[in-house]
């Protein structure tokens, strides 16, 4: 069984990551990029039966800081 976790800064959060890839576009000849924003996929294969409630649990307590991220799980 796989899972996907899709993290990203939360609205609001300043992404200077994001701010950098934007600006190396603008160097590179590519206008019109007014934002990016940066954020990491985690794929995880999982032993059959591990429920979707764990893989929350995992993002809650080591995937993801929820203070400034959010995240999005797929089964």
């Amino acid at each position: 069984m796989k899972a996907k976790v899709y993290v990203m800064l939360k609205q609001g959060v300043l992404d200077p990551q994001g701010e950098a890839v934007r600006h190396a576009l603008g160097a590179l000849g590519f206008d019109g990029v007014d934002k990016v924003r940066q954020g990491k996929v985690i794929e995880l294969d999982l032993a059959e039966g591990t429920t979707e409630e764990t893989v929350t649990e995992m993002c809650e307590k080591l995937l993801a800081n929820t203070v400034i991220e959010s995240y999005r799980i797929e089964i």
